[in-house]
């Protein structure tokens, strides 16, 4: 996950953010639009799994695992877009910070994201100071720039005592199409309760007792979601 945020900023045309040359900018409210999976960072977990399944899946290129909320079955499918739970999938960082970066520890934008080419905008500055919704962005960019690390350091903890385990998801829908996910993992409910007295001491120590069990308890979410596909295809 810290590859691909890196990643994202370097290939984008950025420029540093200041008020003298954005003075005018306008910046658009984030939407999770039609992405059905959306990196997290574990300070985003305990709000994260009161609506949204918590999986984890590698990185591609580095095999490294990151988090993520789940939103959708297949890419370009976002099943809580125009329903109750888009208000809350839209507040995660990863979509609040679209288009703005930190690199280097100044926060860095790119001009050219369609954040910035529409009319339903907020500005950035009021009266030469941050409004609110550049607040919101530094607030999730620092939220980012913490949490990246520190989620990579939980799942290696995770591995280290052997809880991550891979999750067989698969689904039939009233439209006839059956969708297996794969590549997707999770806590294991099993191996955390067999874990010993002196690990259990320390993953709670560590805060990261209460992240795992977030984890497996947001796995509830998986059947709600799938049900409401259903119904929007039912509904056409």
């Amino acid at each position: 996950m810290a590859d691909r945020f890196r990643e994202t900023a370097a290939v984008a045309k950025l420029e540093i953010l200041n008020v003298h040359d954005h003075a005018a900018l306008r910046v658009a409210p984030p939407i999770a639009g039609q992405r059905h999976f959306v990196p997290l960072v574990t300070s985003e977990f305990e709000a994260a799994a009161s609506r949204f399944p918590i999986l984890f899946s590698k990185n591609a290129e580095t095999g490294d695992f990151y988090a993520g909320a789940m939103l959708g079955f297949k890419p370009g499918e976002n099943v809580v877009h125009g329903t109750p739970d888009a208000g809350a999938a839209d507040r995660l960082s990863e979509f609040v910070r679209e288009g703005f970066f930190v690199t280097e520890d100044v926060i860095v934008l790119d001009r050219e994201h369609a954040r910035f080419a529409t009319a339903a905008a907020a500005p950035l500055f009021e009266d030469g100071e941050p409004a609110p919704a550049l607040k919101r962005i530094q607030r999730a960019l620092a939220q980012l720039h913490a949490g990246v690390p520190r989620t990579a350091s939980f799942l290696e903890r995770m591995l280290a005592v052997k809880l991550v385990e891979p999750i067989d998801l698969s689904f039939s829908f009233d439209d006839g199409e059956r969708l297996v996910l794969e590549g997707l993992y999770t806590i294991s409910r099993d191996a955390l309760a067999d874990l010993d007295d002196t690990a259990v001491l320390a993953l709670f120590r560590a805060g990261d007792l209460a992240l795992a069990h977030a984890v497996i308890g947001s796995l509830q979410h998986v059947a709600r979601l799938a049900h409401l596909r259903n119904d929007q295809l039912v509904a056409g």
